[in-house]
């Protein structure tokens, strides 16, 4: 069984900036008492002690795993699930976010907002 505190290493290498980055990213999942199950995807750029957390809160048409749905699974009714265990699937996410703008220190984000985008990116992927 995979441990969803277990730290990972990305390398991403970007082109545009002739810059290599790497993120250690991990995901976890979250109760709460008053509130949804949440699913996040913790990222930290190597070097730096900053985490962006991109929170996936359940909820009506979004699907975190909440007994029915493996670890690390979220989803939008009528698209396909995103497996966040997958390094592909956290590749895409850090593409994007970063293309925002969004991992430039500590932050806790709607990762729902990136959904749509990552999911159509891996998609074209095949």
């Amino acid at each position: 069984m995979r441990s969803e505190r277990r730290l990972r290493r990305l390398v991403v290498d970007k082109t545009s900036t002739g810059e290599t980055a790497a993120y250690l990213w991990s995901v976890r999942h979250r109760h709460h008492t008053d509130g949804p199950c949440q699913q996040v995807l913790a990222l930290t750029r190597e070097g730096t002690t900053t985490t962006a957390h991109l929170v996936f809160r359940g909820g009506e048409g979004r699907l975190v795993p909440d007994g029915f749905l493996h670890s690390g699974a979220v989803a939008l009714t009528g698209h396909a699930a995103l497996n966040l265990h997958e390094p592909g699937v956290v590749r895409a996410f850090v593409d994007e976010a970063a293309r925002r703008g969004l991992l430039t220190g500590a932050a806790e984000l709607d990762g729902w907002e990136l959904f749509s985008a990552v999911a159509a990116a891996r998609a074209a992927d095949g």
